[in-house]
């Protein structure tokens, strides 16, 4: 079955309230939509995961290569040493240690692009963790708004219970009738209300995501630059 909240997202405010209010039943719309939150969150957790594991492959990768460059500089080092004492004629240690820089630059432009990998790979585990976040946020807050709803629910349970054996309105169907009618129309009033809160507030969820860059900070460190260059 199509899950129920995303179909809803991709409809517009003005059918997604009247979706919401013809809902008979606002637990468990609410506990499917914890539910859908706890798969989200667990899938959100596993990318997380592979995401970090990537970072520490780079990681390794990159300390590597840098330990290899090093040794090829104190290759081509000991090289030129041993022509300099005459162990290796000057024409074969200049080729020799060449190579050996050669290799080594290389390499070191092999680290440039695994530190650019490596960065996009740390900016990606922040987005992840603002995810993580605001969902456990909505987690947290709708668990409890479910608690309150199932409680307000057995309550008003009990309450027309008690005041249909009080009034003793059983013996008359019109009366109990005309009852029942008001109490399930005050219910629906505030469950839709609780619906409807539950959906807008799913709606809002992306402005978490959204990060302001503080324009006027790199304006005057555009400033600052432009004055230590000369360019002012």
């Amino acid at each position: 079955m199509m899950n129920i909240f995303k179909r809803l997202l991709k409809i517009g405010q003005a059918e997604i309230h009247a979706i919401v209010d013809k809902m008979e039943n606002p637990i468990t719309l609410i506990a499917q939509g914890l539910s859908d939150m706890k798969e989200e969150l667990t899938k959100i957790e596993e990318n997380y995961i592979r995401t970090r594991a990537t970072g520490i492959r780079i990681e390794n990768m990159l300390r590597q290569k840098k330990e290899a460059a090093d040794t090829l500089e104190n290759k081509a080092r000991l090289i030129l040493e041993k022509s300099k004492t005459g162990e290796i004629p000057a024409d074969i240690a200049k080729k020799l240690a060449f190579d050996a820089l050669k290799a080594k630059k290389e390499l070191l432009q092999d680290t440039q692009e695994l530190g650019s990998q490596l960065d996009d790979n740390a900016k990606f585990i922040e987005e992840i963790n603002i995810h993580l976040e605001v969902l456990k946020f909505n987690i947290s807050k709708w668990e409890k708004e479910l608690t309150t709803l199932k409680t307000k629910q057995q309550i008003s349970a009990t309450s027309i219970l008690m005041n249909k054996q009080m009034a003793n309105i059983e013996h008359n169907s019109t009366i109990q009738l005309l009852e029942q009618m008001k109490a399930k129309s005050e219910d629906d009033d505030a469950l839709a209300a609780a619906r409807r809160e539950f959906v807008q507030d799913k709606l809002k969820t992306s402005q978490f995501a959204e990060i302001t860059p503080d324009e006027e900070s790199v304006k005057n460190e555009l400033e600052n630059l432009k004055k230590q260059l000369g360019l002012e």
